[in-house]
C-alpha cells in the first residue's frame, strides 16, 4: 500500500501536528561518532534525559484564516515506543510501538500497521532509530545538514524517499548547547508547524 498526499491517514500522520512534528522533538540519541559537529551536538543531546518532554504549537495552513495553537506532551520509552498526547485544545493521541501506529480522537480509534505504508516506514524507522541512538540508520533516511555553532545549533533533515520528500520536503529542529527547543516541520502546499519544546525531568 502506497502513502497519498490526499489519504486519511496521510493527512493526519504528517499534517504539522502529525507523527513528524510531535515526535522528532524527541530526540535523544548519541551519535556513534564523536569526531565531528553532528556526532559531538548529538552525544550532547544523548546526555539529557528527553524521554518526556512538554509541547506547545502553532501551526499555519493554507486553508485557514488564523494559526491554530495546541499544546500537550510526548514520550519516548525504549526501544521502540513513541506518544504524543495532545492536550488542549482537545485531547487526542497517537502511539507508535514495534510496527503498530494507534490514533485516537475522542471515541474514535485507527490502528494501522506501518509496514502497509512503505513510504512511512521508513521515516517512523529514522526516527526511532535516532531516538536508540542509531545514526547509521538516521542518514540512510534523512539528509543531515548541521548548522550554527555549539551553543546555538540548527539540523534540517530532508527525506530521502522521493515520494515522501513531495509531502514533506524540509524538517528544522534547533536548540541551544544541550537543549532542543524548537522544531519546525514544512510542508509541499506551503503549510508549516513550530513547535518549541520543554524537556522535563526524569521522577
Amino acid at each position: 500500500m502506497s502513502l497519498h498526499a490526499h489519504s486519511p491517514l496521510t493527512a493526519f500522520l504528517l499534517r504539522p501536528a502529525g507523527l513528524v512534528a510531535g515526535l522528532l522533538c524527541l530526540v535523544v540519541a548519541p551519535g556513534a561518532r564523536a569526531d565531528d559537529a553532528l556526532g559531538s551536538l548529538l552525544a550532547r543531546l544523548g546526555a539529557r534525559p528527553h524521554a518526556h518532554a512538554t509541547f506547545t504549537e502553532t501551526q499555519t495552513l493554507s486553508l485557514l484564516k488564523r494559526p491554530l495553537q495546541s499544546s500537550g506532551e510526548l514520550y519516548f520509552t525504549p526501544p521502540d515506543r513513541l506518544e504524543k498526547r495532545t492536550l488542549l485544545p482537545k485531547p487526542e493521541s497517537l502511539l507508535v510501538e514495534h510496527d503498530t501506529l494507534v490514533l485516537r480522537r475522542g471515541k474514535r480509534q485507527m490502528t494501522v500497521q506501518l509496514s502497509q505504508y512503505p513510504q512511512l516506514a521508513p521515516l517512523v524507522e529514522g526516527i526511532r532509530a535516532t531516538l536508540a541512538g542509531d545514526r547509521a540508520v538516521l542518514e540512510r533516511v534523512f539528509a543531515v545538514e548541521l548548522a550554527g555553532t555549539e551553543a546555538d545549533w540548527s539540523l534540517a533533515l530532508v527525506p530521502r524517499d522521493l515520494e515522501l520528500v513531495k509531502i514533506v520536503p524540509r524538517l528544522a529542529i534547533s536548540g541551544h548547547d544541550d537543549e532542543l527547543q524548537v522544531v519546525e516541520t514544512v510542508r509541499a502546499n506551503g503549510d508549516r508547524s513550530v513547535m518549541r519544546i520543554t524537556p522535563q525531568a526524569t521522577p
